[in-house]
């Protein structure tokens, strides 16, 4: 059997729970102390101080001096309550299913696999457009990757937006994916990394046929 699509032993041992449990941990370490404690960066001549949640978060010009630890790290940073809360709230909605499904080492590593490859596009994106002191921080690029996953898996789920209007599955993923295209065309998006949701979608994707061998576009419409 292909190494890539080997499979492993099924077990369901509440990997979301844990992923959950991990965010909120490092969420409120970073809000009592991440402030009082400094950490340094040294670019040539330049100094730059930055707080304990920076050194956490994948800025490119950190990475570029070894920070690379920051491309799995930065999954567990949130600027702010609303941003943990809402990601945290779909990680359990969807991640529950599609672990129960997957298994939960087949998961983990769906979620840590998609989530650093969608960090390091987002820092060759910025690379190239020259915005060295970005921060991204946020589970959302692993996240929309879970979202994909779970329409891929349910695809006749109905999923209910803000409790209120049902959609199914499918039908989520491409509005989220046509809110983010016109976020990033608009410049509307504010200080949201669509370029990030969408390479979770992207990278999820990949995982589906390269893992699996399963072609989601089949799934998501039926053919």
């Amino acid at each position: 059997m292909n190494i890539i699509r080997r499979p492993f032993k099924y077990k369901n041992f509440g990997a979301v729970y844990w992923l959950i449990g991990i965010n909120i941990l490092v969420f409120a370490f970073t809000m009592l102390v991440g402030s009082k404690i400094s950490v340094y960066l040294d670019v040539g001549k330049q100094r730059y101080i930055m707080s304990i949640t920076d050194s956490l978060a994948m800025i490119p010009i950190a990475v570029l001096q070894g920070w690379v630890w920051s491309f799995v790290t930065y999954m567990f940073v949130h600027g702010g309550f609303s941003h943990i809360l809402f990601n945290m709230l779909g990680l359990f909605i969807f991640g529950i299913h599609v672990e129960r499904q997957m298994g939960s080492l087949e998961f983990l590593l769906f979620y840590f696999i998609t989530g650093i490859l969608a960090g390091i596009f987002s820092f060759g994106v910025y690379f190239y457009t020259g915005n060295f002191v970005v921060a991204l921080v946020g589970a959302s690029g692993a996240l929309y990757a879970v979202q994909l996953a779970y329409a891929v898996l349910f695809p006749n789920a109905i999923v209910y937006i803000w409790g209120i209007l049902p959609l199914r599955a499918p039908i989520m993923v491409l509005g989220f994916t046509i809110l983010s295209l016109f976020f990033i065309f608009t410049g509307t998006g504010g200080n949201i990394a669509h370029l990030t949701h969408l390479a979770g979608f992207g990278f999820c994707w990949l995982y589906f046929l390269i893992r699996f061998g399963i072609n989601p576009w089949r799934y998501l419409t039926g053919r």
